[in-house]
């Protein structure tokens, strides 16, 4: 059966971002790829993970991670990653604000749902069929998921850094006990933890 999956890159002290994310600093100020430096630095070595976290049927994220933009859209943004996405799957876009679907090259489409993460979740898994739903991120958004007790595997992949503040994840979720899944593995950028979240 398909899982609801969520793979985050975060730093010691809980956070995913910094403070005041923009176009010229899209994690945060301050934060550059340093919660997200083994995947450049160590492709190789990680390669199972990074294959993980795109290998999902459909995804589900907020809208702060698909644009820096507030308010009213920008129709000239197509979002962060160019005319081909890495998911080449269809994405749900968190939103209170409709706009028509967007379409990309490899077979991403970012669909704008603007009905709640439910909503989000019944298309994401109407569409993955028996693959898996990937919760993509921000923090916001997972923690929404989480609280609800709607993600099955939470994949943290945790750098050797201490932001002190910014977008924490895990905050507001409730009472809950994850349960290990395997080893945990890494190197000196990053320490990989896999997690049953029990229902």
């Amino acid at each position: 059966m398909s899982k609801v999956t969520c793979d985050m890159a975060m730093s010691l002290d809980g956070f995913v971002a910094g403070l005041h994310q923009s176009l010229e600093e899209p994690f945060g100020e301050g934060v550059g790829d340093r919660l997200h430096q083994w995947m450049f630095e160590e492709p190789e070595q990680h390669a199972a993970v990074i294959e993980a976290v795109t290998a999902a049927g459909a995804f589900i994220m907020g809208r702060n991670m698909f644009t820096p933009g507030r308010g009213d859209w920008d129709l000239s943004w197509g979002g962060w990653w160019g005319d081909e996405p890495p998911y080449h799957a269809p994405v749900y876009v968190l939103t209170h604000y409709p706009r028509e679907p967007l379409p990309k090259k490899g077979g991403t489409t970012f669909t704008f749902v603007t009905d709640g993460i439910e909503s989000a979740l019944a298309q994401a898994r109407e569409a993955a069929g028996d693959r898996d739903v990937a919760i993509a991120g921000g923090a916001e958004t997972v923690n929404q998921y989480l609280a609800a007790g709607l993600i099955d595997e939470l994949r943290l992949h945790v750098a050797p850094v201490i932001l002190g503040r910014g977008e924490r994840l895990l905050h507001n979720v409730g009472d809950i006990t994850l349960e290990p899944l395997g080893t945990p593995s890494g190197t000196s950028l990053v320490t990989h933890l896999t997690y049953r979240v029990p229902r």
